[in-house]
């Protein structure tokens, strides 16, 4: 129980630096990204075949967190100038494009193969005492960025990226460039990604294509609107609540007779769904977001 316990625990911190670059993005700077998977995978393959050509792990997730912002750097600039819906089905295509060339790419990626026998982080420690070291270093990694997310909200950039939310044209009309502080918004949530990425490459020793989904991108805009827009502790407690409600429900066939596999994933996907209508209709600032979203306490 101890080492499941551990696992989700692993799940939840790795989901937690999805949704904290995310949530900078939208929250704090109003950007619409729904292509956030595609910089997760950047920073998996990235720290896995590195690690696979020798080098340092440690080296390896620093230069995949590296890889994974720069690759925004280009987006930003393509499409940062879109606003809405037009960006969101921008990055949309480019998490897609990057999980196509994944697969196609099988000189280097082994395509729908995937990569196996990747560097665990913390290797020469055997067995579950591995998944608690990899638990403690999640834990220290998700407070240390909480805690410089925090400051950046609350220095000169994070009051300028609000006013870009809350009115870009007034922005402009003080001189600024809108575009240069959104693109930098992307990159570092895309930093986060390409991190968080990265641990689950040295954690699972596997990856491949079918792990970098859409679905992993809207799981993270659920914790965030389910937690609560514009503040890192709902962010903190709806990942929580989401991770503990996808893990725990895998044990509801234990208690439904007659029911398959299958039809409790559909379940599980229904019972998600009617809960982010209902945070939608009657709490919209989610369950633990403060009333006037935005405002960090």
């Amino acid at each position: 129980m101890d080492a499941y316990l551990v696992t989700i625990g692993i799940a939840i911190l790795t989901y937690l630096l999805l949704s904290a670059g995310l949530s900078l993005q939208y929250s704090f700077t109003g950007l619409i990204n729904f292509g956030h998977v595609g910089f997760l995978a950047i920073g998996a393959y990235t720290s896995a075949l590195l690690a696979l050509k020798g080098v340092p792990i440690g080296i390896s997730m620093a230069v995949a967190v590296v890889l994974a912002a720069a690759c925004a750097w280009p987006l930003g600039m393509i499409a940062l100038r879109l606003r809405g819906d037009y960006l969101a089905i921008v990055t949309l295509g480019f998490s897609e494009s990057v999980r196509m060339v994944l697969q196609k790419e099988e000189w280097l990626t082994r395509g729908v193969h995937g990569v196996p026998g990747i560097p665990r982080l913390y290797g020469e420690v055997a067995g579950t005492s591995a998944d608690f070291w990899i638990l403690i270093t999640l834990i220290v990694v998700n407070a240390a960025v909480l805690a410089l997310s925090l400051g950046l909200i609350r220095s000169p950039f994070g009051r300028l990226i609000g006013a870009i939310r809350d009115n870009e044209v007034a922005v402009q009309a003080l001189g600024k460039d809108p575009a240069r502080f959104k693109t930098r918004s992307l990159m570092i949530g895309a930093g986060l990604a390409g991190l968080a990425g990265a641990f689950q490459a040295h954690y699972l020793t596997f990856i491949s294509p079918e792990q970098f989904v859409p679905l992993i991108t809207f799981y993270v805009w659920i914790a965030i609107i389910v937690g609560g827009v514009g503040r890192l502790s709902g962010v903190v407690l709806g990942t929580v609540v989401l991770l503990g409600f996808l893990e725990g429900s895998r044990f509801l066939r234990d208690f439904v007779v007659g029911v398959s596999e299958v039809q409790l994933a559909s379940v599980r996907f229904w019972i998600i769904g009617m809960c982010l209508i209902c945070v939608m209709l009657y709490r919209p600032q989610g369950l633990f977001g403060a009333k006037s979203a935005g405002k960090e306490r």
